[in-house]
């Protein structure tokens, strides 16, 4: 009879895991569906000048560079670099689960859209002592189309 007992016990915390509802459920948040075409806009049109007017297609073809070290989906996982979701309005260097470097540790300011800017720029030079080797994006509009399309590949719908 205890044999039977132990068994039922395991066969629902299997079912109750399988469903994801086991009390130690260590799952991340499903990602949101994609924005659509106009939420993007609006989301860039929110941005001040000259971000505004970025270009997020040609912002996605540029961020493949960033892609190795860096995803941009809701709940996705930390890699090389931090995830970026929800960057603009978050303080430097809290995303959790992300091993900072003390330099970028030491900054107190909070993303926007002139501080990625400045940080894809050099970062480097915005923060000596950061771990991210990325020698920055020297052309502005490539930037600015970078900041345009994170602004909608990491922000919830408006």
């Amino acid at each position: 009879m205890r044999r039977a007992a132990i068994w039922t016990v395991v066969g629902a915390s299997l079912t109750l895991a399988a469903c994801g509802q086991g009390s130690s459920s260590t799952s991340q948040q499903a990602p949101a569906p994609p924005l659509t075409p106009a939420q993007v806009k609006t989301l860039v049109a929110s941005l001040p000048a000259p971000y505004n007017t970025g270009d997020p297609e040609h912002g996605k073809a540029i961020f493949t560079q960033c892609a190795a070290c860096h995803t941009t989906v809701q709940g996705g996982s930390n890699m090389t670099g931090p995830n970026l979701h929800g960057i603009f309005g978050r303080p430097v260097a809290h995303e959790a689960g992300f091993a900072y470097s003390d330099a970028l540790k030491a900054q107190s300011f909070t993303w926007d859209a002139a501080r990625i800017d400045t940080w894809i720029t050099n970062p480097r030079a915005m923060v000596p002592g950061t771990k991210m080797s990325f020698v920055g994006l020297r052309d502005a509009k490539d930037r600015q189309d970078v900041i345009a399309y994170l602004k909608g590949a990491t922000s919830p719908a408006p």
